[in-house]
């Protein structure tokens, strides 16, 4: 049962969202379904409308009670084009804008989508939220751990609703699988498996420095990261292998599997973390994040390790390339994006536990994901499948990862202190340096 499929023309298009939301925008207008009226409809803006950004609008305006008014982008060509196609698509032209402070300044947009690099989460997220904007963030919530926190602090100030776009969440088969490992139905767990292998992922062969192309704002589109020269490299999409923007595949898909990892085991945060990796695959690739990593976190009875290879496709469990598996003491649940089933145990030739065949994903996980959103902007007491609170935690976890990995010590967590113990140079990776006039939200 080896589970592979274009992970590149995925990614390039929505991040491995499911293939029935990768699809044109008058496609996904097309499958609207009944009448709502005027007053009822949610209008949505769109900040980064290339990849994942325009992918949850696909999703989300198969709604009928959602209207997009206003796109944001960095990227005239980009910005433009995604207008253009709105236009064709709805009837409609959106508001246009370069700057997304001045969409939120938008009293017609009631909420927005962050679709932008990592590092931009933060302030986007926190200065909606101000405005009054209700948020659909894209994975992983921050790019370090105070934003996390700080994104949480100013969610409880504001009171917004927030969705974070960890759209497994939403998969029934998913759920199904958390709802078997939590009722007993393999035993006491004692290792978590969750991994991604990347065999589309080729070299990234290093660049020259070079002017910026012409329409893109790129002051702007480094925000607060570090001032440097433009490199096509550092720039769309390849962006998330630099520490200054993301935080490689353990933050890319890490987020998505680890948080069912932490989900199924209905956990926190881990005692201890450790991590070891580097550019085995090719030692002269302008990446700066490890293309093959381990990290393993110890939560006192039970451990939880990730692990990824770029140019690899088959990974463990028969070669999947992604997943999760939970072991437990009478057998071992596997689930990814397209399936689970269990492998019992075997005592003196009999299973220990029920087998439970393959069973195949039937939904739109991303299309559940965005309608939840909607559900929870409308209907104010309804609680996020993804709260921010959750998706601080997964992307806190990861973030720990790799902090164990810069700094090539193994690190015990001070959960009270909010803190690695005794380690100063993993507690200054807390903490973004923010280039002026840039802050860090409080």
């Amino acid at each position: 049962m080896t589970a592979s499929f274009d992970r590149r023309a995925m990614l390039a298009g929505g991040l491995a969202a499911s293939a029935a939301t990768l699809m044109p925008l008058s496609q996904a207008f097309a499958q609207r379904r009944g009448r709502v009226s005027a007053n009822d409809k949610v209008q949505v803006g769109v900040i980064g409308c290339k990849g994942m950004g325009w992918a949850d609008l696909t999703a989300m305006i198969k709604g009928a009670d959602v209207t997009p008014v206003a796109l944001c982008d960095v990227d005239l060509e980009v910005l433009s084009g995604r207008g253009r196609e709105l236009q064709q698509a709805s009837g409609r032209a959106p508001r246009l804008y370069g700057d997304y402070r001045r969409m939120l300044d938008d009293q017609n947009v009631d909420a927005v989508i962050i679709g932008t690099p990592d590092h931009w989460h933060a302030l986007q997220l926190t200065d909606a939220m101000s405005a009054g904007k209700d948020v659909y963030c894209e994975k992983p919530l921050g790019n370090s751990i105070a934003e996390c926190r700080a994104m949480v602090a100013a969610k409880q100030r504001h009171g917004r609703v927030v969705q974070v776009g960890q759209w497994q969440r939403s998969n029934r088969h998913w759920a199904d699988a958390i709802a078997h490992v939590q009722s007993g139905g393999i035993g006491r767990v004692r290792k978590v498996k969750a991994w991604a292998y990347m065999g589309w992922m080729k070299n990234i062969a290093p660049k020259p420095d070079q002017a910026p192309p012409e329409g893109v704002d790129y002051d702007r589109w480094l925000g607060p990261a570090a001032q440097r020269a433009f490199n096509p490299n550092r720039f769309h999409f390849n962006w998330r292998w630099y520490w200054d923007y993301a935080g490689g595949l353990m933050t890319d898909w890490g987020v998505h599997l680890i948080d069912i990892a932490l989900l199924g085991m209905k956990a926190q945060t881990p005692k201890s973390i450790s991590s070891l990796g580097g550019a085995y695959a090719y030692p002269d690739s302008a990446m700066e994040t490890p293309d093959t990593q381990t990290a393993i976190y110890d939560f006192g009875d039970f451990s939880v390790e990730w692990e990824h290879a770029v140019g690899i496709s088959r990974g463990p469990y028969d070669g999947h390339d992604h997943g999760v598996a939970f072991v437990g003491e009478t057998g071992t649940l596997i689930v990814d994006r397209s399936k689970w089933w269990v492998t019992p145990e075997t005592s003196d030739g009999k299973p220990m536990t029920r087998e439970v065949p393959v069973t195949k994903a039937s939904d739109s996980g991303l299309d559940r994901h965005t309608a939840d959103f909607i559900a929870c902007v409308k209907d104010r007491a309804r609680t996020p499948a993804c709260p921010i609170e959750s998706a601080a935690n997964t992307a806190i976890v990861c973030q720990m990862g790799n902090v164990a990995w810069r700094t090539g010590r193994k690190l015990h967590w001070d959960n009270a202190g909010g803190q690695f113990k005794g380690d100063a140079e993993a507690n200054a990776l807390i903490t973004p340096r923010y280039r002026a006039p840039y802050r860090l939200p409080a």
